[in-house]
């Protein structure tokens, strides 16, 4: 008994070690293949239970992209919130609105608030830079293209074009309890 407890225990150490080097949200499956890939024998439900064990008492932080939750070791204890890049996967910690804003918000429209979620998509400067610089080369190529066509199509310039739709959109899933 003593020896799986300090198996689990050294499980344990492997996965915050593992998701601590991660400088990005990363998914248990990702995770699981990092620790296997490095020698681990490791099965991929630990990976996932010490992961959500991890999100429960608050060392890890979850958001969901692309329909998958995803992971990172929790710097800051303090209630937070975070501005995700939906390109890289950068992170950057903010501080959540005011409790008696959102209370207020809540009362104005008949709620109590009982919990609450935030977390804020996007891109990240790096990545929007990137984007404009690469859609202005599209840009380029897809007017030439609209000109020479001959059949009068013209290039699309909808949001495709940006790599964005309903499936690649992130949805915010980190749900704090007020208490923290």
């Amino acid at each position: 008994m003593a020896a799986q407890s300090g198996r689990n225990t050294r499980q344990k150490d492997v996965i915050r070690e593992a998701l601590g080097a991660c400088d990005v949200f990363i998914s248990a499956q990702a995770l699981h293949q990092r620790l296997v890939d490095g020698g681990e024998h490791i099965s991929l439900a630990t990976v996932y239970r010490r992961l959500n064990a991890m999100a429960d008492s608050g060392q890890a932080d979850t958001v969901r992209m692309n329909g998958q939750q995803m992971f990172r070791l929790c710097g800051d204890e303090r209630h937070h919130h975070h501005l995700v890049c939906v390109a890289c996967g950068r992170t950057v910690q903010i501080d959540p609105p005011s409790e008696t804003w959102l209370r207020s918000i809540a009362e104005d429209h008949g709620f109590t608030v009982e919990s609450h979620t935030l977390e804020v998509f996007g891109l990240c400067a790096q990545c929007r830079a990137a984007r404009a610089q690469s859609d202005g080369a599209d840009a380029g190529e897809g007017a030439d293209d609209a000109a020479g066509a001959d059949d009068g199509e013209s290039a699309d310039a909808g949001a495709s074009s940006f790599g964005l739709n309903d499936e690649s959109m992130p949805s915010a899933s980190r749900k704090v309890s007020d208490g923290r």
